[in-house]
């Protein structure tokens, strides 16, 4: 079963269980994918679709920082439910070390040596680590690994 599936079968169990935060969040999801696949007139794979909640999720999180700067907790306990149900689409984060190893081993395979072979490391790294990782997070620890080279 897609990605999309599960979404749209999660959608008719939480309206089966009266569940409205939760059916919220994932007709949320659906309309933003629909959106996607409308702007690009293409059918969005698993891989775009874990962008498309990867993208979500960043978003939820800017606003739960904002509210808290705006001593809005009450929206922000609303919007880390949000993150919540976004988060079970998602696939497990790598940890630390499993992020420093594949980062390791893709400035190994493509042969970096230099900062300036930053693209080509993001780019390898983006592909396999797809929803996995914070890529802000990820650029840094490439920049900086590249940087000690």
């Amino acid at each position: 079963m897609s990605l999309k599936e599960q979404i749209t079968e999660d959608m008719k169990s939480a309206m089966k269980a009266g569940d409205k935060d939760r059916l919220k969040v994932v007709r949320l999801i659906r309309a933003a994918i629909k959106q996607v696949e409308v702007d690009k007139r293409v059918e969005l794979d698993d891989a775009a679709v874990l962008g498309v909640l990867d993208k979500m999720v960043k978003q939820r999180r800017d606003s739960v920082e904002q509210f808290e700067k705006g001593n809005r907790e009450d929206l922000a306990a609303i919007e880390r439910a949000e993150i919540a149900v976004l988060e079970a689409y998602l696939p497990t984060q790598l940890s630390a070390d499993e992020l420093d190893a594949l980062i390791d081993e893709v400035i190994k395979a493509t042969g970096a040596d230099s900062i300036r072979d930053m693209g080509k490391v993001m780019g390898q790294i983006k592909s396999r680590a797809a929803g996995r990782a914070d890529m802000g997070a990820v650029g840094a620890a490439v920049k900086a690994r590249l940087n000690a080279l």
